[in-house]
């Protein structure tokens, strides 16, 4: 592939239609030390934005936190509070 003076490149149509990229669809370039990569961008969300919706569903309700709430297991990690009375 060649790049033009604008910074454009031509993703070839056998790719295109591999990866379903069409006119409007967003793609992003990941460099890395081996080179550069294209990624195609799921949804209009960012790479990382993907990456990291798809862990979080992964490990959603593998942690059981004894029934405590949100609150009652933050306190609880941080541990007790001289400066602080009870709630």
């Amino acid at each position: 592939m060649r790049v033009t003076e604008k910074g454009q490149v031509t993703i070839p149509k056998d790719i295109r239609d591999r990866l379903n990229i069409g006119p409007g669809s967003e793609v992003d370039f990941i460099a890395d030390d081996k080179g550069a990569r294209l990624v195609v961008v799921a949804d209009g969300r960012s790479v990382s934005e993907a990456d990291f919706e798809t862990w979080l569903k992964s490990v959603s309700g593998t942690f059981d936190t004894g029934g405590m709430t949100a609150d009652e297991y933050i306190e609880w990690l941080r541990g007790p509070r001289d400066d602080l009375g009870p709630r």
